[in-house]
């Protein structure tokens, strides 16, 4: 790991574009690699982006290292059972390898405290990110979706998506809703 220090601020209007357009990038290299091509359109979807970004509950956070913008997040935060979500987590092309996409995460955590579980996901075929959740970031795989087994959150169906739309998603037990942890 690298001796920056990774911070995390809200994105500010005039950056969605430029935020969005650095997600899309950084998703499509591992698209890129696995099938040699994009399908039609960015990855995610302008829509399913755009549906992201203004979800009740999102917030829309730039991580920073030594000031500088080298990634994003997309977290959807539950007031009341503080049962959060990453729905969207990126380090841009060029920042891999230097162990800041943990040290985002953990400001990730840091910066919310109350949450009880996190929940994320990743198409199968991304086994960096799978390893990034379960080794370093201690998430566990509690769902396969395929196509006989549907993500519910995700209505477009697995035609949508490449690689038929398989994914994983992950929960993290921060803690019970008393307040200790419950490593679940």
């Amino acid at each position: 790991m690298t001796s920056e220090i990774v911070t995390l601020t809200d994105v500010h209007p005039r950056d969605i574009a430029t935020f969005k357009k650095e997600l899309q990038d950084a998703f499509a290299v591992a698209v890129v690699d696995e099938f040699g091509a994009l399908p039609d359109g960015p990855i995610p979807s302008d829509h399913d982006l755009n549906a992201a970004i203004t979800a009740p509950g999102a917030v829309v956070l730039r991580i920073l290292s030594d000031g500088r913008k080298i990634g994003g997040a997309v977290v959807t935060l539950d007031m009341d059972t503080n049962h959060n979500s990453l729905d969207l987590f990126f380090i841009k092309v060029g920042e891999h390898g230097r162990g800041l996409g943990l040290k985002a995460w953990l400001a990730i955590e840091r910066r919310y405290p109350e949450t009880v579980r996190w929940q994320t996901h990743t198409p199968y075929f991304e086994k960096r990110n799978i390893h990034f959740y379960v080794n370093k970031c201690g998430f566990k795989i509690i769902e396969f979706f395929n196509r006989h087994h549907s993500d519910p959150h995700h209505p477009g169906g697995p035609d949508d998506l490449p690689g038929d739309g398989e994914a994983f998603q992950f929960e993290k037990v921060m803690r019970s809703p008393n307040g200790r942890f419950d490593p679940a």
